[in-house]
């Protein structure tokens, strides 16, 4: 599976991506300070987040005994220039020629 799969593999179920939420809100939690706020047992979160991993979406950092987890947000940004950032252009160009219409109306 190539990486793109597997990031939007890790992105349509929806505990992963409420794992992302967590790691958003507060970066670099142990797999227990996770556990703490999802309804699901400590192997299915182990298993969402060697997958998030796989698609470098989390990566991780050993601290002593602990193993952070850390939300990595360049293979979102790269999803966003290559998919979404093309079909803003053509809208903010409209807004842009609009307001540049409407400015001119009133001079």
């Amino acid at each position: 599976m190539n990486k793109s799969d597997l990031l939007f593999k890790a992105l349509a179920d929806p505990s992963r991506r409420k794992l992302l939420d967590r790691l958003y809100a507060n970066d670099g939690q142990t797999l227990s300070e996770l556990c703490e706020h999802l309804d699901m047992t400590r192997q299915s979160v182990t298993q969402h987040l060697d997958l998030l991993e796989a698609s470098n979406l989390v990566t991780t950092l050993r601290r002593g005994r602990e193993k952070l987890h850390m939300l990595n947000p360049v293979p979102l940004q790269d999803v966003y220039e290559r998919w979404l950032a093309k079909f803003e252009k053509p809208r903010l160009k409209a807004l842009h020629d609009l307001k540049r219409r409407l400015e001119g109306a009133d001079t």
